[in-house]
């Protein structure tokens, strides 16, 4: 795929990710997918009780995989929840759960025709993986996935804070060269 349209299908955003209108938003889940804390707990409160009863029949689901629920009350029709790796100094197989989490989150959108989809910034919150590391992983993987994957029309990274904005960016220049 070409560099330019990298840059217009893998965008990065500012923002609350319960608020996207896309075809389906990633919950950074823990492996319960009963709810929790950071973004896992805002999906829930902003999608309702749809979300859980339908995660309830999932039965967890595994670091590095994703499964997938309605949306619920959001704006989204789906929500892929996926589990990210915990960070234990990146001796633990982190990068190869992490980018496995991006991709399997993808591969379940692809096999839903899903063909916006938005993600948060996997395991960088209380999981603790190093923001840079992950956002370099994140964005190759989807860069990666979007390259051979036509129907995906825009992957869009929503970023909570300033500073992970920052970083993304920084990572999306280097991938891209662009400004």
């Amino acid at each position: 795929m070409k560099k330019d349209e990298i840059k217009s299908r893998l965008v990065l955003k500012l923002g609350d990710i319960t608020k996207e209108e896309v075809d389906a938003i990633v919950n950074a889940a823990n492996s319960s997918l009963l709810g929790g804390g950071g973004v896992d707990g805002a999906i829930h409160r902003g999608g309702g009780p749809a979300i859980l009863e339908q995660c309830r029949k999932l039965g967890g689901c595994e670091p590095g995989d994703a499964k997938i629920t309605t949306g619920g009350r959001l704006r989204a029709k789906y929500v892929i929840h996926t589990v990210g790796p915990i960070w234990h100094g990146g001796k633990d197989n982190e990068p190869k759960i992490l980018a496995s989490a991006y991709r399997r989150s993808l591969e379940v959108a692809s096999k839903n025709q899903c063909k916006t989809v938005s993600f948060p910034s996997i395991s960088t919150g209380a999981y603790g993986y190093p923001i840079e590391l992950a956002a370099k992983i994140a964005l190759k993987t989807i860069a990666g996935y979007l390259s051979s994957h036509p129907e995906t029309e825009q992957v869009r990274m929503i970023l909570f804070s300033q500073n992970d904005f920052e970083v993304y960016s920084r990572e999306l220049r280097e991938i891209t060269g662009f400004d």
